[in-house]
């Protein structure tokens, strides 16, 4: 289930079986290739003509954003069942795995990919066609460019307490650095005037680096709670702001909050609407992302409702949040 990682500019996945596909490892999926993911706007399916449908992204689940280690089988895949199905799909040579259950045809593919079709998008084989795992489905759409930008990912500020200073000292233990974020858009133009510009993947090119302050305790007693090993972070945002506030309200700690700005940093940029070619999505990654349909019915666009699956899933597969941030520092993952 936990495995599912993302990751830029793999090799084309239209020669690879499924099994060939989930067994690419680190040293093979340094970059994976950018998807014409300008079909695949989750929350609103009729953003076209003059519009920017919203952001889509996927993680770099390494300090540089560049390495994964896929896993070995479908239960490994984060929030996947032995169920589900994988299928090719590629848009303007760009690729795309579908995850889902109970494919029939084509149509039945574009569906559950959220996939939509824009007027003139030429669809091979057609919409009736049935499917099997070995199926690519090709979309063609005519008078459309890639243009890429990159945008800053902010960092978080980190304390920690330490014997080693007098009480009350502060230290920089490490300076913060802002990640970057790569969004490539498909853009279709009339001369020099933008008829339309489709967001489709923006993914962790490089993750930010915390701003890391030690805090002196004046005790010559080695500090060993979770709290000052992880360290307590300084909410940032709406998002992170709740995410502390549930957490603390519920029975969690600082440290647990910790870990989760962590994780969620590095798999999604705190994107909600992020999207991987592999199917993973949300801010968790979630593969596929309607898994979290079980926290609640707008899993694809609340927040609120894929942290509360992120904390459900990372305690039942490791026990709480904190084991999934150190199982992610060995095996950039979770």
């Amino acid at each position: 289930m936990a495995k599912a990682n993302h990751r830029k500019q793999t090799k084309t996945l239209s020669s690879l079986s499924k099994r060939q596909w989930l067994k690419i490892t680190a040293s093979t999926a340094a970059v994976v290739t950018l998807v014409g993911g300008s079909l695949f706007a989750v929350q609103d399916h009729n953003m076209r003509q003059n519009s920017v449908n919203r952001v889509t992204s996927y993680s770099a689940t390494d300090a540089n954003g560049l390495n994964v280690s896929r896993g070995t089988d479908r239960e490994d895949l984060r929030g996947g069942q032995a169920g589900d199905s994988y299928v090719n799909v590629k848009i303007n040579g760009q690729n795309r795995t579908v995850v889902g259950s109970h494919f029939t045809d084509v149509k039945s593919v574009l569906d559950q990919g959220d996939i939509t079709l824009d007027t003139g998008d030429v669809v091979t084989p057609d919409l009736k066609t049935k499917v099997t795992e070995s199926t690519t489905i090709t979309i063609d759409r005519a008078d459309a460019d890639l243009e890429t930008t990159d945008a800053p990912i902010g960092f978080n500020v980190v304390t920690k307490e330490t014997a080693s200073l007098p009480k009350g000292q502060q230290k920089v233990e490490s300076e913060g650095r802002e990640g970057v974020m790569e969004t490539t858009s498909l853009v279709t133009k009339a001369g020099n005037k933008i008829i339309s510009s489709n967001v489709f993947t923006s993914f962790v090119k490089q993750a930010p680096v915390d701003k890391v302050i030690l805090i002196g305790t004046g005790s010559k007693a080695p500090v060993s709670s979770a709290a000052a090993n992880i360290g307590s972070t300084v909410p940032a945002g709406e998002m992170q702001q709740w995410a502390h506030d549930y957490l603390i309200a519920n029975g969690g700690s600082e440290a647990d909050f910790t870990a989760t700005v962590y994780i969620i940093s590095h798999e999604s940029g705190w994107r909600v609407n992020a999207q991987n070619p592999s199917g993973a999505y949300g801010l968790p990654q979630a593969l596929p992302g309607s898994k979290m349909s079980s926290a609640g019915a707008d899993w694809a666009t609340n927040y609120q409702t894929q942290l509360k699956w992120f904390w459900s899933y990372c305690n039942g597969r490791y026990g709480g949040v904190q084991n999934a941030y150190k199982h992610w520092l060995s095996a950039h993952n979770y």
